[in-house]
Parts: structure tokens; C-alpha cells; sequence
């Protein structure tokens, strides 16, 4: 309540015990509001039916069995009668003579928004005096003029009782008014229940907090007024606001909704009467806070990895190296598959420290030229490697067999997600398809079908969105088909959810490509300090055909980069002697020599000399095979 609504009160109970009648003021639920002490004096009543929030059926009671209004009866029907009439709230006036020979005479008035003022006058004198003229209808005059004047005066009092009676009722009407103003104005549902469960009060702001329910809810109780979902979220939380505690309870519907409600009893003398309810509509707030507690687990993994990843990614790169090695020395068929669980295994793990690196940033593309035959190779063995036995994984290629211009590590990502949504999908058994094809000689088409049940569709509509998902119960990341999205749009595509006619869900990725041509070989600087990296890019670039010269430090780089033969610059980022490979790079141009520079690092994406080397020269990440780096030195 506003101080201004607490001073009008205080103004109305100043106000009362200023008239010399007594006063009451009882509310629509027939519970006292106010009353002066006058009112107290007259009936001889204890305190407790005084206080604000007594039942009037409680007075009535209490006056009825004292004998105030004579011989009744049986009370509880005298009672009821009363409680009846008084819920009519019909304006009224009536005399009665109480069991102690007193006259009062009753006037009520009703207020707007329910319940009603009482004024109660002692008019046992005046009717003794109208008792004693009857008497003495033959001896009027000295004694009429007299008590005329007595009755003149005393009109004058109810005249001025009257006028206090109507005061009171505008300020009244005003604080009721300002406060159905202000409950109407806010964005939320106040409403009062009582012990029932039935609403004795509503702002009839339901409609905002649960859409589609009406906002007629006085008389209804909860279960109908909300329905049986939200009512099944909150009743526990409701039988503990009965029991006297105020819990808060958030929730989420099946529509996806988040709604908070706060639970306040409503307590008169030690006991629980009814419970007041704050419902609010919490969905932004809810999403909010994922976001954000995804955002921290973002920010917690690069800080984890970034202190590691240049160590890891440098011994990734040699165990490739060597791997490379055994490939290139025709080994037995078992000493080969062997071999080639190695190299599955490495750039796996090279695949989990990218990801872990690209949490914290916006990811980029890196469009290098990708053989379409080693792309589905790479692809199916770290696709096998994520689905179980019971699924059969079937993957076709017919697109072009030639090099085509996307990016490679960024697709495979994309289908790689969309295969693990399939598998979860699918809860252990069926069958996922990847199809890659083109259309029209100028797009590139990534599909994946599953057996499973398909998208619901609320899915539909808001799979795509960040952190969204279905998987109830589970940790979802929520960012499998966003990282697709993310994907499509990033290379000017474009992607489709839909359900297949048999069942199961298809999910396809259209991006443009070019074709291109491998690079020709040529000469290559090779700058690297440290020695197993550099004798493993030594090996990859024979293998691709090119002739080698290294270094160690970008000092010694610079000047054999003065060479006219030099084709391709490779340079580490971080070298011997505190120099870098950006400083090389930018000593290169400042020569005027443009040769192609392609930057090798295990740093992070979001290190800073990482970010300022991959806004002028192309960047490949350790670690990394023969193709990628083929693939590189091709843009």
C-alpha cells in the first residue's frame, strides 16, 4: 500500500472515532474492515471482534448468544439468516429494542466495490420521549417546544453523521480505486484464494501469464480457472502456503513457457484464512539465464584449453607425422588398419580441441579447396566412430569427384552434430543416411535422414535457436542444429528440417561451391623452431611434390624469403628468439613481395596475436594432415 493510501486510512480511522455514533465497515467477504470505539462502548465487544479482519458471522454469533437481540432461537439458523441479508448488500435501516431495553437504530449504506458502512445510534431517549408525548397528548406545550428543540438537535447530530458517513465513503472509494488501478496496471496476476482453492480476488491479469485462459476467475476454483497442467505444477506449493510458509515456484508448460508464482498467506489471529498469488510470465528471464550459464561454461573451457592447446595441438601434429611415416612404408594390411585408427584418432582429437578453441569465439569460415573423396573418407571414420552398433550408418557421395572451394572442417562439424542428434533420436536402433550431392552444377547439397520419430512441431518452429532442445532430462547443449544453421548461413546457404513421409526426420544444407585445382609444387619456406613439427611438414610437403628450405626465426626467414623461386611461405606463430611469425609475415610485405603466407599456430582463435594473424593471412590450426595443409596452401 502507498503512503498516500496509508495516510487516507489513517485520516478515515481518525475520522470514525471523532463521530459520536458507532461505525463499521465490513468488506465483501463480510470481514471487518474498520470500526470506531464507539462501536466497541455500544455492544460491549472484546477486542478481537474489533480488529480488523473479524467475521462478522463471528459478531453476529457472539451477540446472538449473549441475548443482544432477545430470544432467537436456535442461533446457528439466527445466525445464517443474517449472514444471508448482509450478503445482499441492499441499503437499509431498521430500529430494534436489545435485551437490555436500549433502542439503536441500524443504518447501512453499501459500498462500490462490495461490503458495507454501518452507522449505529442510541435512540432509546429519543423514543422515550415519543412514548412519554403520546401519554401526555393533552399537556404539550411548555414540555413539546422543549423536546423539539431536544429532536431538532438531534437531527442535527445525524445530519452531521450523515455527512462524516459519506466522507468516509469517498475516501474509501478513492484508496479502492487507486488500488485497482495500480493492481490493474501491473504486468502480473494478483489474485486471492481462499482456503477452498476458489477466487475471491483478481486483478484479470490471467491471460497474460497463461495465454488463452480467461481472466473471469472470482468463484472459480483454481484448477478450473488455470487448467490441469499449471494447477499439477502448484500444489505442492500451494498445500505449503495453506500450512503458513510462502514459497516461490517456477515452472515451464508444455508450450515452453516459464511462470513464477509467489505464495502469501493470508493469516488472521495465528490461522491461515486464504492465500494471496503473484503469477508472472518468466520465459525471457529463463532464457536469459541459459544463455548466460552457457556463456560461462564457454568462457570456463577456453580458459581451460587455452593455457594447453599450443602444447597439445604440437603433439597432436607429431603423432600425425609419424603416423605419416608408417603410411608411407607399405605396411602389412593389420599394421596398416592399425595405422590408421592412429591418424582416426589424432584428428580427433585435433576436431575436439578446434571445437573447444571456436567456444568462446564467433566462428569463421575457412574456405580451402576439399577433395571430395578424402572429405567423405575423413568424414566416415569419424562418423562410425560416433555411432553405436545397433544403427546401420550409411553414407553416399555423388558429388563432383573433383576439388571444390568450402569449408571442409566447418561441414564436417555441421553433419557430424547432425548424426549425433539422429542417434539420440533413434534411442539405440535404426538406420541414419548422409547423401552428398549437387543440384544444378552450382550447389552443394549435405543431407541426413533418420528413422527416428521425427520433429514434433514446436521443434519446427524453434530448433534452429540457440540452445534450444528436446531432450528432456538431459544435459542438451542445445547447439547441434545451430552449429548447422550457423554453417548454411555462414557460407551463403541455406537449411531445411522436415519430416520424411515414411517417418523420421531430414534435415538437408544447400551451400554454393566452386571447383578449383589443386596447387601445382613449387618451393616452399618452411619456418618452424621446433625440430619433430619441422620434420613432419618436411614430410608433407615432399609428399605434395614441393621442394623445402627451413628455419628457425623469423630473421633468418626474412632473408632466404628474398629468393625469387619461393612459391609458398609456412611459418609457425610463435618462433625462437621471441619473434613471430606475424612479424615475419609483415617483413615479407614490407619487401614488397607478395608471396602466399599461410600461418600455422596451436594457439587458440581467441589469443590476440591468433585474431590479428587471421584478419591478413590464412591460418591453419594445429594439429593438422597432409590434406589440410594441401588443402591451405591452395587458397
Amino acid at each position: 500500500m502507498s503512503r498516500s493510501d496509508l495516510e487516507t486510512q489513517s485520516m478515515t480511522v481518525a475520522g470514525l472515532n471523532l463521530i459520536k455514533q458507532a461505525m463499521s465497515i465490513f468488506d465483501r467477504d463480510l470481514r471487518l474492515v474498520l470500526a470506531n470505539l464507539q462501536m466497541q462502548k455500544l455492544f460491549d465487544l472484546p477486542d478481537a471482534l474489533v480488529t480488523p479482519g473479524a467475521s462478522f458471522e463471528e459478531t453476529i454469533r457472539h451477540l446472538a448468544t449473549r441475548g443482544d437481540y432477545g430470544d432467537v432461537g436456535d442461533i446457528e439458523e439466527f445466525v445464517a439468516l443474517r449472514i444471508a441479508q448482509a450478503r445482499t448488500f441492499e441499503p437499509h435501516y431498521f430500529e430494534r429494542t436489545r435485551a437490555n431495553g436500549t433502542t439503536i437504530a441500524v443504518e447501512g449504506s453499501p459500498l462500490r466495490q462490495g461490503g458495507w458502512v454501518a452507522v449505529y445510534s442510541d435512540i432509546t431517549e429519543v423514543k422515550r420521549q415519543e412514548a412519554l408525548l403520546r401519554d401526555r397528548a393533552g399537556n404539550l406545550s411548555d414540555t413539546l417546544l422543549a423536546r423539539s428543540e431536544e429532536l431538532s438537535q438531534t437531527n442535527r447530530a445525524l445530519t452531521a453523521t450523515v455527512t462524516a458517513l459519506e466522507k468516509a465513503k469517498h475516501d474509501l472509494t478513492i484508496s479502492q480505486d487507486r488500488l485497482n488501478l495500480t493492481n490493474s496496471m501491473i504486468p502480473a496476476h494478483v489474485a486471492r484464494v481462499g482456503t477452498d482453492g476458489v477466487y475471491t480476488y483478481s486483478n484479470r491479469k490471467l491471460d497474460t501469464v497463461i495465454k488463452g485462459r480467461s481472466n473471469d476467475v472470482v468463484g472459480k476454483h483454481m484448477q478450473d480457472a488455470l487448467g490441469d497442467e499449471v494447477f499439477g505444477h502448484i500444489t505442492q506449493a500451494f498445500a505449503r502456503a495453506l500450512a503458513g510458509a510462502a514459497p516461490v515456484h517456477e515452472f515451464e508448460t508444455s508450450n515452453g513457457n516459464h511462470i513464477r508464482i509467489a505464495f502469501t498467506p493470508d493469516i488472521a489471529r495465528g490461522e491461515v484464512i486464504g492465500v494471496y498469488l503473484l503469477s508472472m510470465d518468466v520465459t525471457e528471464e529463463a532464457r536469459a539465464r541459459t544463455a548466460l550459464t552457457h556463456s560461462r561454461r564457454r568462457e570456463l573451457a577456453a580458459q581451460l584449453t587455452s593455457g594447453l592447446a599450443h602444447d597439445f595441438s604440437n603433439l597432436l601434429t607429431i603423432i600425425l607425422g609419424q603416423q605419416s611415416r608408417l603410411d608411407a612404408a607399405n605396411l602389412p594390411p593389420e599394421l596398416a588398419k592399425i595405422s590408421a585408427t592412429i591418424k582416426s584418432a589424432a584428428l580427433r582429437g585435433g576436431v575436439l580441441l578446434d571445437g573447444l578453441s571456436q567456444i568462446d569465439a564467433q566462428r569463421t569460415l575457412t574456405i580451402q579447396p576439399v577433395d571430395m573423396a578424402d572429405f567423405t573418407q575423413s568424414f566416415t571414420q569419424l562418423a562410425q566412430a560416433a555411432v553405436p552398433d545397433p544403427i546401420t550408418l550409411t553414407i553416399t557421395n555423388t558429388a563432383p569427384d573433383t576439388h571444390l572451394m568450402f569449408d571442409a572442417g566447418f561441414a564436417q562439424d555441421a553433419l557430424l552434430n547432425l548424426v549425433l542428434n539422429a542417434v539420440e533420436a533413434m534411442e539405440g536402433t535404426g538406420n541414419i543416411t548422409v547423401t552428398l550431392s549437387e543440384q544444378s552444377g552450382a550447389h552443394l547439397i549435405l543431407q541426413v535422414t533418420d528413422t527416428g520419430p521425427g520433429f514434433s512441431d514446436h521443434a519446427l518452429k524453434n530448433a534452429l535457436t540457440p540452445f534450444y532442445t528436446s531432450k528432456s532430462g538431459t544435459l542438451g547443449r542445445g547447439l547441434g542444429l545451430s552449429t548447422a544453421f550457423d554453417f548454411a548461413k555462414s557460407s551463403d546457404g541455406s537449411i531445411r528440417l522436415a519430416n520424411a513421409p515414411a517417418g523420421g526426420a531430414v534435415v538437408s544444407i544447400k551451400i554454393p561451391y566452386e571447383a578449383t585445382q589443386p596447387t601445382k609444387p613449387g618451393l616452399v619456406l618452411l619456418v618452424e623452431d621446433t625440430l619433430e613439427i619441422r620434420e613432419t611438414l618436411r614430410g608433407y610437403l615432399r609428399r605434395m611434390g614441393h621442394t623445402v628450405i627451413e628455419a628457425t626465426c623469423a630473421s633468418e626467414a626474412a632473408k632466404l624469403a628474398r629468393m625469387p623461386d619461393i612459391t609458398h611461405v609456412v611459418t609457425d606463430l610463435m618462433l625462437e628468439d621471441q619473434s613471430t611469425g606475424l612479424d615475419l609475415a609483415t617483413a615479407i610485405r614490407n619487401a614488397g613481395n607478395t608471396v602466399p603466407i599461410t600461418v600455422i599456430t596451436g594457439l587458440p582463435t581467441t589469443d590476440p596475436i591468433h585474431q590479428k594473424a587471421a584478419q591478413s593471412y590464412t591460418v591453419l590450426r594445429k594439429p593438422f594432415d597432409v590434406t589440410t595443409l594441401e588443402r591451405a596452401l591452395a587458397t
